[in-house]
C-alpha cells in the first residue's frame, strides 16, 4: 500500500502533495472517483461507484462470456489502402499503427466458442483499432462468420462496439452495411439465432446495419446507441434533445432495446436465453 502513493513537491501551505503513479488507478468519467485497477477488473470494469461501464477490448469480452477455448478463425485478413486515402495521416499508416497497439489485424475478431454447453459463433468489436470502425475487412470477417453459424447450426453473437464506417474506405466501408444485412437475412430464413449485444459505442454504419438486426438485442447500461451524433442531430432539427437521448435506457424505453443488462450478469443472461431457445439440445456435437 504504501508504494501507491509517491511524495513529490511542495503543496498548499507546505504540505507535501500525493500524487497516483500512473497505470495503478483510473478516474471514472462519470463520477470522478478515482478506482484501483486490479478491483475494477475484478468487477468486470464497471465502476462500483456509479456503475459506469468502461470500454474493454475484446479479449475481455471472451474472457467474462466464454467456458474454454476460444477458436478463432480469418485471423489473419488484413485491410488494405485502395483509395490511397490521407488527411492528417496515410491511411497505409493508421493500419500499421493499429495493428501494433493492439495486436490484432482488424477492429473484430471471430471465431467459435461454448456458454455452457452451448456452442457458438462469437464476433467481438475492439474499439481500440481505429474507433472499432468498419471497413471492407470487418465486413467481410462479420459476413463469413454468419455463414459459418450457418454452416454449423450454431446460434451467433455480435458484440458491438463502433465508431461506424470506415471513411478512409470510402463506399467500400459503406457496402459492408448491405452485405452484412443481407447474410442476416439468409440466416435468419435458415431459423438461425442472432444475438446483438451493445457496448458502448455503437453508432453510425454498424447501427444502421447488423447491430440493430438481433432477434434479441441487448445493450449494456449507460451505452451511445445512434446514427449521428447528438451534436449534428441538435443543429439539423434546431430543437433541444431529450434528457438521456441516444443513451441504452432512452431507446429501451421507445422500444429499440429488448433489455439492459449489467456486464456481470452478461454471461447469464445469454446462458438462460440459449437455453430457453434451444433447451437440452446439444448444438452441433460433431464441434466439441
Amino acid at each position: 500500500m504504501a508504494d501507491w502513493f509517491k511524495r513529490t513537491k511542495q503543496g498548499l501551505l507546505g504540505s507535501e502533495k500525493k500524487v497516483i503513479p500512473d497505470g495503478l488507478w483510473l478516474k471514472c468519467p462519470t463520477c470522478s472517483e478515482y478506482l484501483y485497477k486490479r478491483e475494477l477488473e475484478k468487477n468486470y470494469w464497471v465502476c462500483t461507484q456509479c456503475h459506469h461501464h468502461f470500454r474493454i477490448p475484446y479479449y475481455d469480452y471472451l474472457r467474462i462470456l466464454l467456458d474454454g477455448k476460444f477458436g478463432e478463425f480469418n485471423a489473419e485478413i488484413r485491410s488494405t489502402d485502395p483509395l490511397e486515402f490521407k488527411a492528417s495521416k496515410r491511411y497505409d499508416e493508421q493500419l500499421e499503427e493499429a495493428v501494433k497497439e493492439t495486436g490484432v489485424n482488424e477492429a473484430v475478431i471471430t471465431g467459435t466458442g461454448k456458454i455452457g454447453k452451448h456452442t457458438l459463433v462469437i464476433c467481438v468489436m475492439d474499439f481500440r483499432f481505429i474507433g472499432g470502425s468498419m471497413g471492407s475487412v470487418v465486413g467481410e470477417k462479420i459476413a463469413r462468420a454468419i455463414d459459418k453459424a450457418m454452416e454449423l447450426k450454431v446460434p451467433l453473437i455480435i458484440i458491438s462496439q463502433s465508431g461506424g464506417a470506415r471513411m478512409q474506405e470510402g463506399i467500400l466501408s459503406l457496402m459492408q452495411m448491405a452485405k452484412t444485412s443481407a447474410k442476416l437475412a439468409q440466416f435468419h430464413d435458415a431459423g438461425g439465432l442472432f444475438i446483438s449485444i451493445l457496448a458502448d459505442p455503437t453508432a453510425g454504419g454498424t447501427t444502421a446495419s447488423f447491430s440493430m438486426l438481433g432477434d434479441i438485442i441487448i445493450a449494456e447500461p449507460g451505452a451511445f446507441v445512434g446514427f449521428a451524433g447528438p451534436r449534428v442531430i441538435k443543429q439539423t432539427i434546431g430543437h433541444e434533445l431529450p434528457e438521456g437521448f441516444q443513451r441504452s435506457e432512452f431507446l429501451l424505453e421507445k422500444g429499440f432495446l429488448d433489455m439492459i443488462c449489467e456486464r456481470a450478469e452478461l454471461k447469464k443472461t445469454i446462458l438462460r436465453l440459449l437455453d430457453f431457445f434451444y433447451g437440452n439440445q446439444t448444438l452441433h456435437p460433431d464441434n466439441e
